[in-house]
């Protein structure tokens, strides 16, 4: 029987995976905080590459904030072992009807 994974992908991870496969010329590195060698996305390189108009800094544009929304981002990227179980006592069916429709 296999055990099934308890914890979510690294959405950031995935995603720099995704753009280093598209941009390898953007791929760099730099130190972090602690002084640690990590993996970096040069902004100025990958700008030359995609070579269209970017959006930087306090430049008008239409968005959605709030307080912590950054830090609220890399919340959501980072891995989680948390997970939802079905609860069918309290579940309701698309018909609404009581245990789920099963």
């Amino acid at each position: 029987m296999d055990k099934m994974k308890m914890e979510s992908k690294n959405l950031a991870d995935e995603k720099f995976q995704k753009l280093a496969a598209l941009f390898p010329n953007a791929v760099t590195e730099t130190k972090d905080k602690e002084g640690k060698t990590v993996r970096a996305i040069d902004k100025d390189v990958l700008m030359q590459e995609i070579n269209t108009a970017v959006v930087d800094g306090r430049q008008e544009r239409y968005e959605f904030t709030w307080p912590d929304k950054k830090e609220a981002i890399l919340l959501a990227n980072q891995p989680t072992t948390k997970t939802l179980r079905l609860d069918r006592k309290k579940s309701i069916s698309r018909d609404c009807t009581p245990g789920g429709g099963h």
